[in-house]
């Protein structure tokens, strides 16, 4: 029997042993994390240096992509590394570090979209107050609490996981969380983090109420405008931030309610499934439809390549 005093360090299961299949895992990781990491630095780049989508709307939009490149970047590289060099270790102290990030990061991107459900109302239903009622400071006060709220829950839960005693090994599924380290736990004290999770779950319960209430109104609002067009166009900017909850919802809660799996091939499919999919797709589904970011999109791409191609030309004289 062991504890977690004397765990100096986890075994993360392997997708695989075949060496072929490792590669090939590493390869399409890396292909994911890099077009995850060049959707939305795009997205954060162009909404930062265009004044002509300093708007709620982008502000937000730019700060869910922050979180994306953030909750991407602490299971992914750590995964690839796995792969790359057939390794399974992570540290106690880099699986707490991960447990936190990770929670943090994506409780933090939930509370987000709550908030930008709340602006789309706002721009739909009630657009006289808009302006008013959204303005810089407000927007940068929701956005940080939204940040603030991950940072404390991220930091309860795992300050509460890691202080239990662990006496049943120390092997985890892809990568660290919450649930897993409790599978771990030989102490009754573990009931406390339930608890933490209990409260968490009505929390995130009461922000998908919101969300549902948010746009039962918005969809009754749109339905009554006389214009096609204008419904066209309020449909065009909220499709994608219900297509990015939807995509958060669902991936979260089949990963949570899924049955306990034997296949280690099966658990890197669900863990792929909410932690790389919404990052790497969300930038896709909100430059889909909206022509302006697209366009900004395009600017931005045409800056690069432009200065890309001076810089060459400057190297070879």
């Amino acid at each position: 029997m062991s504890n977690s005093s004397s765990i100096t360090h986890f075994l993360l299961l392997a997708f695989t042993d075949t060496r072929e299949l490792q590669l090939l895992h590493f390869w399409l990781s890396l292909a994911i994390y890099l077009a995850a990491l060049l959707g939305n630095g795009l997205i954060v780049t162009a909404i930062a240096c265009d004044h002509r989508l300093h708007t709620p709307t982008y502000f937000f939009l730019l700060n869910l992509s922050l979180l994306d490149l953030g909750s991407i970047s602490t299971t992914l590289p750590k995964s690839m590394a796995n792969s790359l060099w057939d390794t399974r270790d992570i540290s106690y102290a880099g699986c707490a570090a991960q447990s936190f990030m990770f929670l943090f990061l994506m409780s933090a991107e939930f509370y987000l979209l709550t908030v930008m459900a709340y602006d789309r109302y706002m721009a739909i239903c009630k657009p006289l107050p808009y302006g008013t009622l959204l303005g810089s400071r407000a927007c940068a006060h929701m956005a940080a609490a939204a940040w603030a709220g991950g940072f404390l829950s991220a930091l309860l839960h795992t300050a509460s996981t890691f202080s239990l005693p662990l006496c049943h090994g120390n092997a985890l599924e892809q990568f660290c969380e919450i649930p897993q380290i409790l599978k771990l736990s030989c102490s009754d004290t573990y009931l406390r983090e339930v608890g933490l999770l209990v409260v968490s779950a009505c929390l995130g319960f009461g922000c998908f109420v919101f969300i549902l209430f948010s746009y039962v109104q918005i969809f009754r609002a749109v339905l009554r405008l006389p214009s096609e067009q204008g419904r066209h166009k309020a449909f065009s900017t909220c499709l994608p931030h219900l297509a990015v909850v939807s995509l958060f919802l669902s991936t979260g809660t089949f990963a949570c309610l899924k049955p306990h799996s034997i296949s280690p091939s099966l658990d890197l499919v669900v863990a792929v499934l909410y932690s790389v999919v919404p990052p790497a797709v969300n930038p896709l589904i909100y430059s889909m439809r909206n022509q302006e970011l697209k366009q900004r999109i395009k600017e931005v791409i045409s800056w690069i390549f432009v200065n890309i191609n001076k810089f060459s030309f400057a190297l070879l004289k």
